[in-house]
């Protein structure tokens, strides 16, 4: 392989690998530290989840206002269209401190932690070593989305995300631990979350599935497997019709179809217009959508006369490979039924995303959508680093030096975004 043959040829001193590891943690203390300003500083009034669980308290489902411009307008009510998981998470918050309140960050933080764990057993399943669990743990972490929207848990959007990306990794630990209806329970919270996370349902069916055995089959033993994951995946799709129903009065009517009449004409912006002109799914967003998911780099925008004046980050962010090279390595990706339902999950999820009127706007260095099915790919590309052996130890080399890389562009792209105050 040629990524081998590079990292075989590459000096492989021990002072080189321990000033890359120092490197690794000091940006991983870097952002740390960021994460703890921005709780310090957190302010109220800015997650509308909160509006929501205070409407969940008060026996309800529409909201007096709303905290940011993706709310609808319905038979003269507003509503936060979202999901509705994360509004259970945040009410004993909001019961003791109303829906002003701050904490959404602190809560954030705790998730962010707790995908920290589920990654790291997840890979000691796998058979990594320790020092490969470390690093793949601080990559995921670190190095992917799941750092972005934790940092930016004060706003509903990426409340959202952390939250099902916490749900979604605890339901492929617990299939492979062949805990099937906790597996079925948290995927349903990761579908009342983020709705594209349906999807990974396959690919946990096959990562349960015991060693040897057949992916599909008609025997009591899968059929009660099936059951046992599939129950709870089908009672939240009932919830969520039935959420649907009581709200928009159909219970495939989500409300995303009224939020273009929700903002004001100084709010109002291309997502608007879009929505307004072209849709909420449309052919005429594939190629932007595809460019920032697989092409787009890393885009510091610069004005003035001369060009010289940092203006901001680019708010379509960066593509997945240019901000999280490490990905790649899902190229070993072995050849089984796992691999093919998880090429399911990541093909329908990302494909339908890709006709969408977003691609993750506002977003810094990051594409966050992919966090709907990171997990299956993730889970696809862990065992190349599996075991004890000197391509193995190859492997990691490089996959730390692409883990820094990406820890590097983070911390590059929110100094910048905190210079510029975050202009869009």
């Amino acid at each position: 392989m040629i990524v081998d043959q590079v990292s075989a040829e590459a000096p492989s001193g021990p002072g080189r690998w321990s000033f890359l590891a120092a490197a690794g943690l000091a940006l991983v203390a870097a952002l740390l530290a960021g994460f703890a300003l921005r709780a310090w500083g957190e302010v109220g009034g800015t997650n509308s989840y909160a509006l929501l669980a205070d409407a969940f308290l008060h026996g309800r489902f529409d909201s007096p206002t709303c905290f940011d411009i993706d709310c609808a307008r319905y038979a003269g009510k507003i509503y936060v269209i979202f999901p509705p998981a994360p509004a259970l998470v945040a009410m004993p918050l909001v019961a003791v401190f109303g829906p002003n309140a701050t904490g959404f960050l602190v809560l954030s933080g705790f998730m962010l932690a707790g995908v920290a764990w589920i990654w790291f057993e997840i890979a000691a399943r796998l058979g990594l070593a320790r020092e490969a669990r470390i690093w793949t743990t601080l990559a995921f972490v670190f190095g992917t989305p799941a750092f972005y929207v934790g940092l930016r848990g004060d706003n509903v959007w990426f409340f959202a995300q952390s939250f099902g990306l916490l749900v979604a990794s605890l339901a492929v630990l617990a299939a492979m631990d062949r805990r099937l209806w906790l597996a079925g329970a948290m995927i349903g919270l990761a579908f009342l979350t983020r709705q594209m996370t349906l999807f990974l349902a396959p690919f946990l069916f096959a990562l349960s599935r015991p060693k040897e055995a057949r992916l599909i089959s008609f025997d009591r033993a899968t059929i009660v497997d099936a059951l046992r994951l599939g129950l709870p995946l089908a009672a939240a799709l009932v919830v969520y019709l039935a959420y649907n129903y009581a709200r928009f009065g159909s219970p495939l009517e989500t409300g995303y179809a009224y939020i273009a009449a929700y903002p004001d004409g100084e709010e109002r912006s291309f997502i608007t217009w879009r929505i307004e002109d072209l849709g909420l799914f449309s052919k005429e967003y594939l190629l932007s959508n595809v460019l920032y998911l697989f092409v787009q780099g890393f885009h510091a925008e610069f004005g003035g006369r001369y060009m010289t004046e940092l203006v901001k980050m680019d708010p379509m962010g960066t593509s997945l490979l240019a901000a999280s090279p490490f990905v790649l390595f899902a190229f070993y990706a072995r050849p089984d039924a796992k691999l093919l339902t998880g090429l399911f999950a990541i093909v329908a999820a990302a494909g339908i995303t890709l006709f969408y009127h977003s691609n993750g706007f506002i977003q810094h260095n990051v594409q966050r959508y992919v966090l709907d099915w990171l997990p299956a790919l993730y889970v696809l590309l862990l065992p190349a680093l599996a075991g004890a052996s000197e391509r193995v130890d190859e492997r990691l080399r490089l996959f730390k030096l692409l883990a820094v890389y990406a820890l590097g562009l983070n911390v590059a792209a929110f100094v910048i975004t905190g210079i510029t105050k975050g202009a869009i």
